[in-house]
This record gives structure tokens, C-alpha cells and sequence, in this order.
């Protein structure tokens, strides 16, 4: 089961909109979706989970490249949505390798056709992705949340844990 939710920041707080990632096919399409969210240029957060497999964070600040944090690379990359996250770069990959699994094989639970979730866990598939964070383990710095804070979170209630952190647990909890 998946859960993404808009956080946008404005002059009276935080506002929230559940988003639907079904038409979003890459991470331009996600920034662009965050910063519709936002006129004035403000933050905007996506955040993304998958019910306690592995979580997310994007954080678009008016027009500079988004920053993004995922919690597990390895269970994100099982995910349709994960892989929107999981760009070359933020791997440490060249441009164009083709590591992971098949995605037009994937099942909406995030395993692969025939796959059994034993078979996850013992790496199959996803041998050249950590099953650890990657990304920008410092994107919620600024608003409160360390990166020692951000890694301990565990993913089945990181992003009520972020909301609260940043007064916005009330928002979110009206488009979830």
C-alpha cells in the first residue's frame, strides 16, 4: 500500500494535498508536480511510503534541482514510485546502467512476477542496490529534523514522525 502526500510550505504554515503519482512518469515530472503546489516558490515536500518497506522524502525549493532521500534503496527499487526516486546519480551509477529489475514486471506489491518475498530478502534482484539510505541524508536540516534523526526513522511511521516535526502532523492527517 502506498501514501504520497504534498507538503507545501507557506506564510501561514504548512499545507497539505494528498497526490496521486499514477501520470508521474519521472523525477521532472515529480518536481514539477511540487512546485505547482506552490506559487510563491516556497518549499514543497513529497512524501512518499510504502507501507513499512521503505519511505521518502523530495524537497523542491522553487526552481533549484530537487533533493531526495530514500530509506531503503534496495526495497524502493522493487517499487514503481521508489524508481522515480532512484536516479542514476543518486546511486553513484552511470547514466543509463541497467542494474535492477525489470519494472514492466513488476507487481503492485513491489515484488516481481513469480517472486516470492523470501526471494527479496535474500537479495535477489537487487544485488547492486544497498539496502541501507541513499540520497541527501541532510535535505530536513533546516526544518528541525538531524540527519542522525532522519536515518532512524522507521518507515512505517517516518512521515507522521516528519510531519510533527515540522507542526504540520494536523494537515497531513487530513489527506491521508
Amino acid at each position: 500500500m502506498y501514501f504520497a502526500a504534498l507538503l507545501a510550505r507557506t506564510e501561514d504554515g504548512w499545507e497539505a494535498s494528498d497526490t496521486e503519482l499514477d501520470d508521474v512518469e519521472t523525477l521532472s515530472d515529480l518536481a514539477d508536480l511540487a512546485r505547482e503546489a506552490s506559487p510563491d516558490e516556497d518549499t514543497v515536500l513529497v512524501l512518499i511510503e510504502q507501507e513499512d518497506a521503505w519511505f521518502g522524502v523530495v524537497r523542491v525549493d522553487g526552481e533549484d534541482d530537487p533533493r531526495i532521500y530514500v530509506s531503503d534503496a534496495a526495497a524502493a527499487q522493487r517499487s514503481a514510485y521508489g524508481e522515480l526516486l532512484l536516479t542514476d546519480e543518486l546511486l553513484g551509477r552511470e547514466p543509463g546502467a541497467d542494474d535492477g529489475p525489470d519494472l514492466d514486471s513488476l507487481d503492485l506489491d513491489g515484488t516481481e512476477d513469480g517472486e516470492s518475498e523470501d526471494d527479496e530478502e535474500e537479495g535477489a534482484a537487487t544485488d547492486a542496490v544497498p539496502h541501507s539510505p541513499v540520497g541527501d541524508s541532510e535535505i530536513l536540516d533546516d526544518l528541525g529534523i538531524s540527519e542522525k534523526e532522519l536515518r532512524a526513522l522507521d518507515a512505517d511511521d517516518a512521515l507522521n514522525t516528519i510531519a510533527e516535526a515540522l507542526g504540520a502532523s494536523e494537515v497531513l492527517e487530513t489527506v491521508r
